[in-house]
């Protein structure tokens, strides 16, 4: 059997139906603190795209938008400077900010010199 998953001792469902207020007792303080403020433009349009939107990826780049029981199941593309990150909402994410899923930087590979380089920087040493 499957283990089901619990968010703070809460199902899924149970989340999804709560109220922002009894959500906002469950998550960290600093989320919290986020949430009671209240919604920015930027995240009420999110909000309203996703309830809009079934199953279409919402793309934002409303990096510092707290993720709600709201958002679990929805694909949304978070922007990272660049390019939208499609990115599946589960519960595991509830209380995290989309931009901890969208990072910014990239890996450096560092391999031979590219094209145009000097004669010097293409000699590989012996030792």
């Amino acid at each position: 059997m499957a283990k089901k998953f619990l968010f703070r001792g809460k199902t899924t469902e149970e989340l999804q139906a709560m109220n922002m207020e009894e959500f906002s007792k469950v998550i960290d303080s600093r989320a919290r603190r986020a949430l009671l403020r209240g919604y920015t433009k930027q995240e009420k349009k999110l909000i309203e795209d996703i309830r809009k939107n079934d199953g279409k990826l919402v793309r934002t780049q409303c990096r510092d938008m707290v993720i709600v029981p709201e958002m679990i199941g929805h694909k949304i593309g978070i922007h990272n400077g660049k390019e939208f990150v499609a990115m599946d909402i589960k519960t595991e994410m509830l209380g995290r900010r989309l931009g901890e899923f969208s990072l910014t930087r990239g890996r450096v590979k560092h391999s031979s010199p590219g094209i145009g380089a000097t004669r010097s920087s293409k000699a590989v040493s012996l030792k």
